[in-house]
């Protein structure tokens, strides 16, 4: 059975808990880390800090990586993460990066419109699930 991990930030593990609930999920999932400060996405996911510098800590390129951290980490199939503003912030638009995919094949989304911080946050959960679903529909046919 293909398993299945989550690295997230800005969701705060409403994605492990979104899997979580699912009925058999204790069969594939193997566990989740709520990264929400650069130091533990550099330490625990691998996410280089340079890449946090050029990039910014909320951009597709760390999205993308916290999945392959979360991959090595929990040694899975698979792994979902987010990364991103929930609301507006110090100057910041909300903007949500998602991602999902294989330590070798990653997919990822960013989410801009604000329906305020709990809002925006279900629906980035939401998001990456949908998208996670259709991936691993496609690649299992």
């Amino acid at each position: 059975m293909k398993t299945i991990s989550t690295a997230e930030s800005c969701t705060g593990g409403r994605i492990a808990a979104a899997i979580t609930a699912r009925s058999g999920a204790s069969r594939y999932f193997e566990g989740g880390l709520v990264a929400y400060q650069n130091e533990v996405k550099e330490r625990m996911l691998g996410v280089p800090r340079e890449m946090i510098e050029r990039y910014g800590v909320v951009s597709r390129e760390v999205a993308e990586q916290m999945v392959k951290g979360a991959c090595r980490l929990f040694h899975t199939h698979y792994a979902l993460a987010s990364t991103g503003y929930a609301e507006p912030w110090e100057g910041h638009e909300v903007e949500i990066w998602v991602a999902w995919g294989t330590e070798k094949e990653v997919h990822s989304t960013c989410l801009r419109e604000d329906f305020g911080r709990v809002k925006n946050v279900e629906i980035a959960t939401r998001c990456v699930m949908d998208e996670f679903e259709k991936y691993r529909d496609a690649i299992d046919d």
